[in-house]
């Protein structure tokens, strides 16, 4: 029976450490790789033909070694864009050297029969658009702000009208800049006096703000699910923008109807995890106190007091129902 986990990510991913470390505490045999590093240091051979419907072959990288069929489960995490392994090479000649690598090796990773996917690749792309989540959370019974995407400043100004307080945010971080560095645009306030004519260059996000007293953080791994009140010292809008060290945590019970909802959610995504956001306008022990913002389909959680329940939720997701050893 297939038992292997393998792990996709890059070489500097301390959440990964974490979950191979607890896989190997169950001797659950792993293999990491990070699909950038084809070369010398990441050899394959796939092969599949009329005596077989499914792909096989061995995939050696500089310490491991595996044949496909023995993988169970894979953790997609975060590997290094393809980009990057041939970024000393002229524009051309690195975009098709990056697109034959994605779709060679990452068409037959992305495609291992029987294995589980935590979560697939493809999966974590169609839940990863803010509007797509929004509509979902919308017709799954749960509370949402009030949206507006837009490039209109017609359409912007007139939202900015209905409603007392109109929050701005952006769809993606920003990319990296050409130096290397990169940034954030935080939630904010904006007032219909910024809006100028600019903002018909791109699309923009905005939502009526809610009257929160407070943020949740909902980690759901599987049937398991995780939650934490999320308090910034300063009662910062956007609790990301400060120093995380001085978050205040509180464990919090999700209600039985949020928790079937996301677990639901998640289903009609096809994801095994998911970070979700929460605005909280009451103390949380009924429905309508809950505030449905966004999702992180492949969202960090190493950050959260209970990271170390995380871990394990992770490990027995992929030892157990991955076919390893539970």
């Amino acid at each position: 029976m297939a038992s292997t986990v393998l792990v996709v990510t890059a070489l500097e991913d301390v959440t990964a450490d974490w979950v191979i470390a607890a896989l190997n505490e169950r001797e659950v045999p792993v293999v990491r790789v990070d699909p950038a590093d084809v070369g010398p240091s990441l050899t394959f051979a796939f092969r599949i033909g009329a005596d077989s419907q499914a792909w096989g072959g061995r995939l050696r990288t500089a310490s491991r070694d595996v044949e496909l069929g023995e993988v169970a489960a894979v953790y997609y995490r975060r590997p290094t864009p393809y980009a990057a392994r041939f970024e000393h090479l002229p524009q051309q000649q690195r975009e098709f050297a990056a697109a034959e690598a994605r779709h060679g090796l990452g068409g037959v990773l992305n495609h291992l029969h029987g294995a589980l996917y935590v979560n697939h690749p493809a999966a974590v792309t169609r839940a990863d658009f803010k509007p797509a989540q929004l509509q979902r959370f919308a017709e799954l019974g749960l509370a949402i702000p009030p949206t507006l995407v837009t490039n209109d400043i017609e359409a912007a100004r007139k939202f900015a009208a209905d409603h007392e307080h109109v929050i701005y945010k952006t769809f993606r971080g920003l990319p990296r800049s050409e130096d290397g560095h990169t940034g954030a645009i935080w939630a904010q306030r904006v007032g219909p006096e910024s809006f100028d004519d600019a903002l018909a260059v791109t699309a923009h996000l905005f939502q009526a703000e809610v009257p929160k007293t407070g943020d949740v953080r909902v980690s759901v791994v599987g049937e398991k699910v995780f939650a934490q009140q999320i308090a910034a010292p300063d009662g910062a809008l956007d609790w990301r923008r400060g120093d995380w060290d001085e978050l205040i945590h509180t464990p919090i019970t999700v209600p039985a109807a949020i928790e079937a909802a996301l677990h639901s959610y998640l289903a009609s995504f096809g994801l095994v995890f998911g970070c979700f956001d929460f605005a909280l306008t009451g103390d949380g022990d009924r429905l309508e106190h809950w505030t449905a913002i966004e999702c992180n389909p492949n969202g960090q959680w190493g950050w959260l007091p209970d990271a170390p329940a995380i871990t394990e939720a992770f490990a027995d997701i992929l030892s157990t129902e991955g076919g390893g050893r539970p």
